[in-house]
């Protein structure tokens, strides 16, 4: 005769079996999608790279056949180079940011490496380079007069 112990056990552990598999096997089932989905989208973003490469190649080949235009030429900044170009214009950072079109602090932080100037602005330091003395303190009187006859108005 079994023991009523025994049985409610072999009872309990069939009924926790029962339930635990009714909880996993739905988690089983989401795993494996999700890993479908996932292989999917892998072999999606090794497509794309291949695409991405050959028209970067075939882009570099119509680029290297083209002319560079003169707007397109890179300017390069050097942090001590603005110091000593503001220094040979003998310029205060605030006299030469307004001719740049920026403030003080942009000057202050690009000479001092903390930032760099984007590029419209490294434009207009590209033109700045050419000029003299006199020609500076020119554009700098200009914007100056300029500025005073648009506070008149207003």
């Amino acid at each position: 005769m079994p023991n009523i112990g025994s049985v409610l056990r072999e009872e309990i552990t069939r009924l926790s079996r029962k339930e635990s598999r009714g909880q996993i096997d739905p988690t089983k089932k989401a795993t494996a999608q999700h890993r479908r989905d996932i292989a999917l989208l892998k072999r999606q973003v090794a497509q794309l790279e291949r695409q991405v490469e050959l028209l970067s190649r075939k882009n570099r080949t119509t680029a290297s056949a083209m002319p560079i235009a003169e707007s397109s030429k890179r300017v390069r900044f050097v942090a001590k180079g603005l110091r000593s170009e503001r220094n040979r214009l003998s310029l205060s950072q605030t006299n030469f940011g307004k001719l740049v079109g920026v403030s003080a602090q942009s000057i202050y932080n690009w000479e001092s490496g903390s930032t760099r100037p984007r590029s419209e602005q490294l434009s207009k330091l590209a033109a700045l380079r050419g000029i003299g003395k006199r020609e500076a303190g020119e554009r700098l009187e200009r914007l100056v007069t300029a500025t005073v006859k648009k506070r008149r108005k207003g």
